[in-house]
C-alpha cells in the first residue's frame, strides 16, 4: 500500500502535466529564468570537470562544457548557514547578519527546529526577483530560520518551499516531515536518526533505510516547478543536501563503485550514521547529485527553455572535515584523503584556508556565455546578488557586498579578467574564531581568535602558492596592515555571533 506522500506526490506531478499540457506554446515573456542549485559540503576537486577521476559527473560536466567554470570561486562562509545567507542577501560575512550555524532554539525558544532567523530588514535574491513579477522556488535546505520566523523562506521572497527547514533535521536523508511552506509533510514513520554509533557487530546499510528518500521528493517537486512556471519567469533555488553526511544513500548507487575501494567498516566514530561501504556510499551521493542537476537540466530542456535559463552551480563550503585523531574517517565517514576532495587546497569545511571556502562554480547560459570557457577571476557568494541583477535587468539595491561577475561570463570585458576587484573578506566565529581578506592575489588569515592560542597574522601569495604552504607575512606587513584597514572598514558588530579582531 503507498503511503500518504506518494499519492500526494502522484497528485502534485499529474497535476502539473496537466499545466504543462494547456500551456502556451510561446511564452510572451521573455525575460531570462535563473536555476541557482547549490551542493551541500561539495569540495572543490569532486566533479569531473575540476580534476576527479573516481566519481563520475556527466551531467555536471557538461554544464561546465556548455558554459564557463570558475576556477577561483569562493564560498560566503566555511560553513552552512552563513554562507547561504551571504548568498541570499549579498553581504559578506562582516555585515552579514548570520555568521555561523547557531540554532534558533538558543536565542528563540520558542522554536524547536531551524536555524537563527534573518531578520524582517535583511533583503533577499528571491525578494527582488519577486517584486520584478518572477515565480520563485526554494527547492532543498534553508537553515535561515525556522517557519513562521522573520527568516521563514515565504517571507523571504519565495513563492515556493518544500524542503528541509532546519540543517539538523536534515542530516538524515529519510527525516519523519518535510515542509511544503508552512505545511508540516510527514514523509517517515518511523524516520531514520543521522546520528547513531555501532561499536561491534555486523554493519548493515539496511539498517538506515526508511520508506521514503527525501532527496527524490525534492527533485521530482524541482521538475514540477519548472514545467508549471514554464509561461513565465522564474527563480528557482536548489540547495540540494548532497554530498553532506550522514551516508545512506539507496543501495543501487552504492553498487555502481567498486567492492574492493572499502577495506575498513565506518562505525560512527566520527558521528552520524554506520556503513558497511564508506567510499562507496560517498562517491553515490556525489554520483546522486549529479544525476539530479542532469535532471533539472533535462526538465529545462523539455519545457523548451534552454536558451531562456542562465543555470548555475555552485557548492556552500568546502568537503567534509577530519574527524577524531583516533580515527581515518573525516566526520561522518567520509575520506576526502582517498577522492582528494579538496585537490591540494589546504583545510576543510570549517576553514576559511582555501580548502574551506574554494568551491566549483559553473554557469551555462547558450548563446550569452562562452561554451568550454574559464575563468580565472577571483569571485565569492556576494557577488551573487550584483550579478543576477545584471543577468536579468534589475536594479541593484543599495549596500551590497560584492560586484558583479556578469561581464565576466558574457565576454564584456575582451577575454581579460579584470584587474580591479573588491576586496573579499570572511569573519567566521565558529571553529575558534577565524578572519579571511583576500586583497588581489595576497590573501591573509588569522586563526584562533576565540581560544587561547590565537595564531599571528599569515600572509599567502595565491598566484603561487594556492596550497597556502608559505607564510610571507614577515616580509609583507604593509599587506597585513591593508588587510586591517579593509577589516576596520568593512566589519560591524554582531551580539549574535561575535568576533573580536585583534588591532581594530
Amino acid at each position: 500500500m503507498k503511503s500518504p506522500i506518494v499519492f500526494f506526490a502522484l497528485f502534485v506531478f499529474m497535476a502539473a502535466e496537466r499545466s504543462f499540457a494547456n500551456s502556451k506554446a510561446d511564452r510572451t515573456d521573455s525575460r531570462w529564468n535563473v536555476v541557482f542549485m547549490l551542493a551541500d559540503d561539495l569540495g572543490w576537486g569532486e566533479l569531473g570537470c575540476y580534476g576527479q577521476v573516481k566519481i563520475p559527473t556527466p551531467n555536471i560536466d557538461r554544464l561546465a562544457a556548455d558554459g564557463m567554470r570558475f576556477t577561483q570561486h569562493y564560498s560566503g562562509a566555511p560553513v552552512c548557514a552563513p554562507s547561504r545567507c551571504v548568498l541570499m542577501t549579498g553581504k559578506h560575512l562582516g555585515h552579514a547578519e548570520i555568521r555561523g550555524n547557531m540554532q534558533a532554539r538558543v536565542k528563540l525558544p520558542e522554536f524547536t527546529e531551524g536555524q537563527i532567523p534573518i531578520s524582517d530588514d535583511a533583503f533577499t535574491l528571491a525578494q527582488i526577483f519577486q517584486r520584478a513579477g518572477y515565480a520563485t522556488g526554494a527547492i532543498g535546505k534553508w537553515g535561515l530560520g525556522p517557519v513562521a520566523s522573520t527568516g521563514d523562506p515565504n517571507r523571504k521572497g519565495f513563492d515556493l518551499f518544500f524542503g528541509y527547514n532546519c540543517q539538523s533535521v536534515a542530516h538524515s536523508y529519510y527525516p519523519a516531515h518535510l515542509w511544503r511552506n508552512a505545511a508540516k509533510i510527514k514523509i517517515n514513520d518511523p524516520p531514520i536518526p543521522g546520528h547513531r554509533k555501532q561499536p561491534e557487530g555486523e554493519v548493515r546499510a539496511t539498517s538506515w533505510i526508511g520508506e521514503n528518500y527525501a532527496p527524490k521528493l525534492m527533485i521530482q517537486e524541482a521538475e514540477t516547478f519548472i514545467q508549471t512556471n514554464r509561461d513565465k519567469p522564474f527563480f528557482l533555488y536548489l540547495p540540494f543536501i548532497e554530498p553532506h553526511v550522514a551516508m545512506h544513500p539507496p543501495q543501487e548507487s552504492v553498487d555502481k563503485f567498486p567492492a574492493d575501494w572499502d577495506t575498513k567498516v565506518y562505525r560512527g566514530e566520527s558521528s552520524y550514521l554506520p556503513h558497511p561501504r564508506p567510499r562507496a556510499a560517498y562517491a553515490a551521493m556525489i554520483s546522486d547529485l549529479d544525476s539530479y542537476v542532469g535532471r533539472v537540466v533535462a526538465a529545462i530542456e523539455k519545457a523548451g527553455l534552454t536558451n531562456r535559463t542562465l543555470m548555475v552551480f555552485s557548492s556552500d563550503n568546502g568537503a567534509t572535515h577530519p574527524g577524531p585523531p583516533n580515527t581515518d574517517f573525516h566526520i561522518g565517514g567520509a575520506d576526502p584523503n582517498f577522492f582528494k576532495s579538496n585537490a591540494g587546497l589546504r583545510g576543510y569545511k570549517g576553514s576559511v584556508y582555501e580548502g574551506g571556502i574554494r568551491v566549483p562554480m559553473i554557469v551555462r547560459l547558450p548563446g550569452v556565455i562562452p561554451a568550454s570557457s574559464v575563468s580565472h577571476a577571483p569571485g565569492y557568494f556576494a557577488d551573487w546578488f550584483p550579478t543576477l541583477c545584471d543577468a536579468v535587468g534589475l536594479q541593484k539595491p543599495e549596500g551590497l557586498d560584492g560586484q558583479s561577475l556578469w561581464p565576466i561570463m558574457t565576454g564584456m570585458t575582451g577575454g581579460k579578467e579584470p584587474t580591479e576587484r573588491k576586496a573579499m573578506v570572511w569573519v567566521f566565529p565558529e571553529y575558534g574564531g577565524q578572519v579571511a581578506v583576500r586583497l588581489g592575489d595576497m590573501k591573509v588569515v588569522r586563526q584562533g581568535l576565540k581560544t587561547k592560542a590565537v595564531s599571528n597574522w599569515e600572509v599567502y601569495d595565491l598566484s603561487v602558492d594556492a596550497s597556502e604552504k608559505s607564510d610571507i607575512a614577515a616580509t609583507h606587513k604593509d599587506v597585513v596592515e591593508q588587510a586591517l584597514e579593509v577589516l576596520r572598514r568593512e566589519v560591524t558588530e554582531n551580539k549574535t555571533f561575535p568576533l573580536a579582531i585583534p588591532g581594530l
